[in-house]
Formats: C-alpha cells, structure tokens, sequence
C-alpha cells in the first residue's frame, strides 16, 4: 500500500512543488495539503496519514509551530511520522523536535526536498520507525564557534568531543575508532562516558545517538 502523507506549509508555491515531487511516486499519496495549524490538525485527524511533511513555521505565529505539532502528535497518535522542514540549519530546533522520543522524526533542509530519491529515503526511514537529521546541520562543525560555556558539552574531554564529532558526522563505531586512531572498545567507553556525562542514560540506544549529536551542534552552530 502506498505511503499517506499531509503536507503542511503557508507557502502555496513550496506546497505544490512538494505535492508534485511526491506525485512522481505511485508509492507515495498527498492525502491533504493545507496551510497552517488548524488545517494540519483537522487533516491529520481526518485522513489518520502514515506521515506529515510540515514546514517549521507556520500562522498563526510562524514560530515552530511544526515543531509544536510534532511534539503534541507524539501523545495523540505516536505512530504517525514527522518531518519538519526548515529553510536553515537550526541545531537548537532540531533537538526541540527529539525531545520527546527520536522515533518517526526528521528534520530536513527545504533545499533536500527537490532530491527525490533523499525525499523517499527520508520518508521511507521514519514511517519505518526511524530518525533522519539533514546531513547539512553537521557544517555547524567546521563553520562555528563553539559555545560551550552553558552546554553540558563543556564536561567532555577533547578526546570525548572528537567521538561525539564523529557520532554527529553519522559515522559508526568502527569508522571513529579508524579516524580517531582508536580500538572500538576504547571508543564505546568514550560513547558510554558521553552519554553519562550528557545525561542520556534513560534513553534508547538511537535516540542517545541522536540527542547527542545535537546536542553537540546546538553548543557549536555559529552564533546568530
């Protein structure tokens, strides 16, 4: 069966292009595409999709009402997945959107939409159960600064910082320990000591994974 999706965004123009990129897939189907909260709320309880494309800010107060929604939708109906799309890279709103589980999310650049098969591979991956971060918010790494003052990133060591790079950059275990100079045993310590450090211990393994590497990008995104 086809993958049902709403799609959400103010911008008439940004909705059709993104209605007409999905239209391309006999897999997929636009079952709604509306234009701000209300709308997306009365969809989303009509239609029951398997997964919501919704822009980041939307009216009434163009904020993060997307993330909002995605949040409240984790206690409403747990099994529909969420993509946000943003116009930038917004490390701090990317782990808003994880904060309440990492399953069924995504956060995507707008300017990954118009890659179809990324757009598939994302979709694919969080009505499946997964979580998807645009690969762009890692560029927070080589062009900011770090502030790491008010962040728990500050208790890391250098080495414990260099692992997290590498969690963040989506490398696994095998490929830190290789860049890094490491044995994978000495690498898992870091990582249990990171997620130790960082507060994670409750956490599923993916969703460590992930909050971590936000974590990490939030405290090392350029300033605005």
């Amino acid at each position: 069966m086809a993958i049902r999706a709403v799609i959400a965004d103010d911008n008439l123009i940004a909705r059709e292009g993104i209605e007409r990129i999905l239209a391309t897939d006999p897999q997929l189907e636009v079952v709604a595409s509306v234009g701000d909260l209300e709308e997306l709320t009365a969809a989303v309880e009509r239609e029951r999709p398997d997964i919501v494309l919704t822009d980041i800010r939307m009216p009434p107060s163009l904020s993060d009402e997307g993330i909002r929604f995605a949040n409240r939708l984790r206690e409403t109906h747990p099994e529909i997945g969420v993509i946000v799309l943003s116009q930038y890279d917004e490390p701090r709103m990317a782990l808003s959107l994880i904060e309440l589980g990492s399953d069924r999310r995504g956060y995507l650049l707008k300017d990954r939409v118009h890659d179809h098969a990324q757009l598939r591979a994302a979709i694919e991956a969080v009505v499946q159960g997964g979580a998807v971060i645009d690969p762009k918010l890692v560029d927070a790494l080589v062009s900011g600064k770090a502030r790491l003052a008010d962040s728990p990133i500050a208790e890391l060591t250098p080495r414990e910082r260099d692992v997290l790079a590498g969690i963040a950059q989506g490398k696994s275990n095998a490929a830190i320990a290789e860049s890094l100079v490491l044995s994978k045993r000495a690498v898992e310590k870091h990582i249990n000591a990171i997620f130790f450090k960082l507060d994670l211990g409750a956490e599923d393994d993916v969703h460590k994974r992930v909050k971590a590497a936000l974590l990490f990008l939030s405290a090392t995104a350029p300033a605005d």
